[in-house]
This record gives C-alpha cells, structure tokens and sequence, in this order.
C-alpha cells in the first residue's frame, strides 16, 4: 500500500508539472484576435468557484475553533479539564482558515501591497503591474510550495493515515498536512483568474461579468 500511495504522490508531482503550462493562457489571449475572446469571458467567473467554496470551508473553521476554543477555557478554569483533541482542533481550524481563505483575499485584493505609486496609475498600467507580479512571484512561489509539499514523508502520511502524537489526539493530522498543498493551487487558481482579468483589461474588454464582488 505505501508503495502504491507513493507513486500516486510522484504521479502528482508530474501531473501538476505537465499542467503548469496552461498557466500561461492569459498570456496567449494578449495575442489572440479579439473577436475571440468573448469566449474566455466566463472562464473566470468558473474557476472562482473554488475561491468561493474554499471561502465557505474557511468560514466553517472559524465557528469551530471559536467552539472549540470556549470548550478549551470553559474547561479549563472551570471543571480543571484539558484534552488533547480539544486543542488540535483550535490549532487545525485556524491553519484551514487562514490557508483555505487565502485566496479569497487575492480575490478582494485584501493582500498586503508595498507599491506606493499603482493607486495613481491607469486601469491598463494596474492591470500590467499586476500580470509582472502574478508570473515572476505569485505562480512560482506557489508552484514551488506544491512541489515541496507533496513529499515522500506527505505521501506516507496518507498511506499511514497518520494521526496525532498525542494519545489523546485526533487522528486526522494527513488531512492537516493536506492544507498546504490546497492552499497553493487555491491562490495558483485564482492568480489565473486574475491574470485573465488582467489580460482582458490590457486588450480592453469589459470585465465588468466576472468583476470581484464588493
């Protein structure tokens, strides 16, 4: 079985690599005749699916670890109680809120920005800043994340299905580790979305159907 699982993980290392191209799609609609892009325009609107589910997850954990965190204190100074489980879930339910919400954020452009020149720019100037960006940093940083995440050492947690070192632990510490690896192709998605976004802006076509919701 950890054999099997083993190629699966290596099986996933390639596959992602012979994926990696269709990154540069937004790229291509820079070239493409323009009576063609009216067919790329939902595209966008499709892959922020995933944004918007992983956001609903991210939400989810955030009302378990508030439970989970009242059961910890409440426990604690009240009935001298403590569990090992009753904190994994804290510390789980905080990494799936800020790993799965992540994307989310690039999505309302919530992230932290030290260009100090980009609000004074036109719509065009933002929209190539913002493609420079996503393909010298934001792809190759998180393709690099995915690549080191699913290790040899990942892919034998999943074949073990490894739990907690505690006794008392919950026994889904594989699912844990399996947020990094989300978390990279959430935000590599949705920098596609926002590179296609861009593209469109550069080749001056109306975004306004797939527009970041306010």
């Amino acid at each position: 079985m950890g054999e099997i699982f083993l190629s699966l993980g290596e099986g996933l290392k390639w596959l992602g690599l012979a994926l990696s191209p269709a990154l540069f799609l937004p790229l291509l609609l820079l070239a493409l005749p323009h009576k063609y892009l009216n067919y790329f325009k939902t595209l966008p609107r499709i892959l922020e699916q995933a944004t918007s589910s992983a956001l609903s997850l991210a939400m989810g954990g955030a009302l378990i670890m508030l439970g989970a965190q009242l059961l910890v204190i409440i426990g604690r100074y009240i009935f001298e109680w403590s569990a090992s489980w009753a904190n994994e879930i804290i510390i789980y339910s905080f990494a799936a809120l800020f790993l799965l919400a992540a994307a989310s954020a690039l999505k309302a452009d919530d992230h932290v920005r030290v260009d100090i020149f980009r609000e004074k720019m036109s719509v065009k100037s933002k929209a190539a800043i913002d493609l420079i960006g996503l393909y010298l940093f934001l792809f190759p940083i998180c393709l690099l994340i995915l690549w080191a995440a699913i290790s040899p050492s990942f892919v034998r947690s999943w074949a073990n299905l490894e739990g907690s070192r505690e006794s008392d632990g919950l026994p889904i510490y594989f699912l844990f580790r399996t947020l990094i690896p989300l978390f990279a192709v959430l935000l590599i998605n949705q920098g596609l979305v926002e590179a296609l976004r861009a593209c469109f802006r550069l080749r001056g076509v109306d975004t306004a159907p797939f527009e970041r919701s306010a």
